[in-house]
């Protein structure tokens, strides 16, 4: 394969790791906005510190995987925007009620701040189920029929439980005390659906897309495949266990984020090999939707400037503010 060939395959690379890492990084914050309701006043600003470091760099993450989709497969571009204009417009609603809300709620009377946290977390759950509804009609390829848009119902449920799920457990690596402890049960709820929607999905995704049924159920690739959703189930698995145990308000606090980290991981390797070659599924390959190999050169020197810059300041941004968050206070 000639390096004209394989500059396509790169920007696919760098854009699945930019949406990766988005899903990580800015999902734990989503799903700490989706439990601000069942926190104490006192707790829902300890909860805010202990993102508020994070979130809105968190958001680059998506800005470089769509910027990346814009500039070097701009024929997938015009057509995934244009199949996901409305819920891209939820997300983006989503998005910016959630950065007035974080910046309005430490400047509002006290008799006007629930409003302000109930905007956090309104604007968290529109973001995230947007998200998950329209992951649920790309693995589809915007087919149309009840079962599709049933399985993009399903996939934005399961995507905005899992968030749930993951800023549960980051509350419980970030957070002491009476916190730490809520955010244990907040996970141990959370687990059960996560655990049974993440199964039902795995089980309806062959159904709904023959393409991922002929890639996960022909021989030899299945044999070879098969560790990717053993070692999720396994997992989920020590997850529950872990859950269960009181080191995990200790020392070990870090252990259940890493599973649930662990579990997205595995997930979008099982996404990335479902979906290949396809930048839009069944419709554009990689090579097909690609910009002309002259151009992925000029925008692959910006790229290799643009990337390390973004992990170098969020590698920074998390060391810096590691440790445990505190009360919120403001100069």
């Amino acid at each position: 394969m000639s390096f004209d060939d394989t500059l396509p395959l790169i920007f696919m690379a760098v854009m699945g790791l930019a949406m990766l890492a988005y899903v990580v990084l800015d999902g734990f914050d989503l799903g700490v906005g989706m439990l601000m309701h069942r926190a104490t006043p006192e707790q829902k600003d300890v909860m805010v510190s202990s993102i508020g470091p994070f979130w809105d760099a968190n958001e680059t993450w998506l800005v470089l995987g769509v910027g990346i989709l814009l500039i070097a497969f701009p024929k997938a571009h015009g057509i995934v925007l244009t199949a996901l204009y409305l819920p891209v417009a939820v997300m983006l609603i989503g998005l910016i009620l959630r950065g007035v809300a974080f910046d309005f709620r430490v400047k509002a009377q006290d008799e006007h701040k629930p409003l302000w946290n109930r905007a956090f977390f309104v604007g968290s759950m529109m973001a995230s189920l947007a998200q998950g509804w329209m992951l649920g009609r790309y693995i589809t390829g915007f087919a149309d029929g009840w079962q599709f848009t049933a399985f993009a119902a399903a996939i934005a449920i399961a995507l905005a439980t899992a968030y749930v799920l993951l800023g549960a457990t980051w509350l419980i690596m970030k957070t002491e005390g009476d916190l730490q402890a809520r955010a244990a049960g907040w996970a141990r709820l959370a687990w059960l659906p996560v655990a049974v929607g993440m199964a039902l999905i795995s089980l309806a995704t062959p159904w709904v897309s023959e393409t991922v049924r002929s890639r996960w159920f022909s021989m030899p690739e299945f044999i070879a495949l098969l560790p990717i959703p053993l070692v999720t189930a396994a997992a989920l698995v020590t997850l529950r266990v872990v859950l269960n145990s009181p080191r995990i308000l200790g020392r070990l606090c870090w252990v259940p984020f890493a599973l649930v980290v662990a579990v997205f991981v595995l997930g979008f390797f099982g996404l990335a090999y479902s979906l290949y070659p396809y930048v839009v599924m069944d419709r554009l390959t990689i090579w097909e939707a690609a910009s002309a190999p002259a151009s992925l050169k000029v925008i692959l020197f910006g790229t290799a400037l643009t990337v390390p810059a973004i992990i170098g300041y969020t590698v920074f941004a998390y060391r810096v503010f590691w440790g445990k968050a505190r009360e919120l206070t403001y100069a």
